[in-house]
């Protein structure tokens, strides 16, 4: 009987040994998955994505984290009258904003599955 208590000593001091192994390894996972995402975000917020109305009048420019950059207004779009450019400035600020949500949405996927995440779950992120 005293053997099989001296087993199950030993056994759990085994399974400790063991969380304690994963507990070490969740944690450094988590300092790599700060340490890049914080690279990700620096990328993302340096990068800079231009967004058109139609017929190219207006351009407009968005950083990656959606920060307003510039406004490019043509002479043609000018002339077009306060509403009508209005417009148009709103529709190139949508395209600039949809193409840095994208850029984001697919930097953050790639993480995720760099990071090991099965497919299925870095989907969720696009």
């Amino acid at each position: 009987m005293a053997d099989s208590l001296a087993g199950g000593g030993a056994d759990q001091a085994g399974i400790l040994g063991n969380m304690q192994n994963l507990y070490e390894t969740v944690k450094k996972a988590q300092m790599v998955v700060q340490v890049e995402a914080v690279r990700v975000q620096k990328e993302l917020a340096e990068a800079e994505f231009d967004g058109y109305c139609d017929g190219e009048l207006i351009k407009v420019t968005l950083s990656g984290n959606q920060q307003p950059v510039r406004t490019e207004i043509t002479e043609a779009a000018m002339e077009l009258g306060t509403e009508k450019l209005s417009l148009l400035v709103t529709e190139a600020y949508k395209d600039a904003h949809q193409k840095s949500v994208q850029a984001m949405k697919e930097r953050m996927s790639n993480l995720a599955q760099s990071m090991g995440m099965p497919p299925s779950l870095s989907e969720g992120l696009k």
